[in-house]
């Protein structure tokens, strides 16, 4: 007996039962572009004419980088450009800015993210001159998750680093240094106000791709747009997504078969990303792996294209 499960359409195309697993019934896969498709004369991965893979690594929280090293490593042949958290989850880890210096060292793009969290109007300065001097010129701006160790500083807000960077980070200190760029997350309930200013947007992660599309196609801004695609790694994972991430639903058939599938987070997310790219609405995605970043790769790179026009 097959049985079919459809909880949302941009988020399972169609799932059939096979013995001791789910699988999606479809496969995706991803094709490195010609040279002539690659970064424009500026160097920044944002200026792709092609659709692009920005995946995040997660940041050490001992004073390690073995643990970037094989994220970069594994993901390297499938990916764009690397984001990395800043102190996620309200935790200690090694600076964002020194992983992008490392990723940049392993021959990447990288993205570091800086909140505002844990800074005031020094450090945040501080925090400038160090990504100049580093070479790191690609940020997200967030304002950071509640911190489980220490308190909130309340200098600074996503818009207040945005104004700085385009006063301080503007100034004779940094005559001759490129540019800094800066994006910021974005929801699709709420209208982009300040954030219209920013060079590129990352929009919160939804299994609602077609709602997601028609935003995109009625949003007037002239910067690019990643779609934020999450890999379930586990049904407690799913859980804590649906208890903390306001508009997002995860469907309680999805979540029970987490952990009986190891696979079936990965089939979601990747289908995801097609349905993305094939909208033709964005300019890439912000994949997230967590965990799988070694399942993900692997996939990403063993299946081929199926002509010359399919793929990425």
């Amino acid at each position: 007996m097959t049985e079919h499960i459809i909880p949302a359409r941009s988020l399972m195309h169609e799932v059939g039962e096979q013995p001791g697993r789910t699988v999606l019934c479809r496969t995706w896969y991803i094709r490195r572009v010609p040279s002539a498709d690659a970064p424009s004369e500026t160097g920044s991965f944002l200026d792709r004419t092609d659709f692009s893979v920005l995946c995040e690594i997660e940041p050490p929280r001992r004073p390690a980088l073995d643990h970037v090293r094989n994220q970069i490593a594994a993901l390297k042949p499938v990916t764009d450009a690397f984001l990395i958290p800043d102190n996620h989850l309200g935790r200690a880890t090694v600076s964002s800015i020194a992983v992008a210096r490392e990723v940049a060292d392993q021959g990447c793009a990288s993205v570091a993210c800086v909140n505002a969290r844990d800074r005031n109007l020094l450090g945040f300065r501080r925090d400038l001159l160090t990504a100049a001097a580093y070479g790191v010129d690609h940020f997200l701006f967030v304002y950071g998750d509640a911190p489980k160790e220490g308190r909130r500083a309340e200098d600074l807000t996503v818009r207040g680093m945005m104004e700085e960077v385009r006063t301080f980070g503007t100034g004779s200190l940094f005559s001759g240094f490129p540019h800094f760029r800066i994006g910021t997350p974005v929801r699709v309930d709420r209208p982009l106000t300040w954030r219209a200013r920013a060079d590129f947007l990352v929009t919160q992660i939804t299994p609602e791709i077609q709602a997601l599309v028609r935003w995109r196609e009625s949003l007037d801004f002239d910067g690019q747009v990643y779609a934020g695609v999450l890999v379930l790694a586990s049904s407690r994972m799913a859980a804590q997504v649906n208890a903390t991430i306001a508009g997002i639903t995860v469907p309680q058939a999805v979540v029970e078969k987490l952990d009986g599938n190891p696979e079936l987070g990965i089939d979601l997310a990747l289908s995801q990303v097609e349905e993305i790219r094939d909208s033709g609405a964005f300019e890439g995605v912000h994949l997230v792996p967590v965990g799988r970043y070694r399942e993900v790769a692997e996939r990403l790179r063993a299946t081929k294209p199926a002509g010359p026009d399919a793929g990425i």
